[in-house]
């Protein structure tokens, strides 16, 4: 069985949990009105966030990388 790399552990892990929160973000806060773009689209809320949380992810493994280098 092969190991999955810490690099894309952490960031599928962040994207999951970004996904998680966007849709309990549309859930309990979201645009009730429909003017929101995002917020108002509990799919495209969700995917905001599992975006956010992919990119913070790729910003953590980032940082990691630099800091092994020096």
């Amino acid at each position: 069985m092969k190991r999955i790399p810490v690099k894309y552990l952490v960031s599928g892990s962040l994207a999951i949990l970004g996904l998680l929160g966007g849709f309990l973000y549309w859930r309990f806060v979201g645009c009730k009105s429909g003017s929101c773009p995002i917020t108002s689209n509990w799919q495209l809320s969700t995917l905001m966030g599992g975006l956010i949380g992919y990119l913070a992810g790729d910003s953590i493994n980032d940082f990691r990388s630099r800091k092994k280098k020096t």
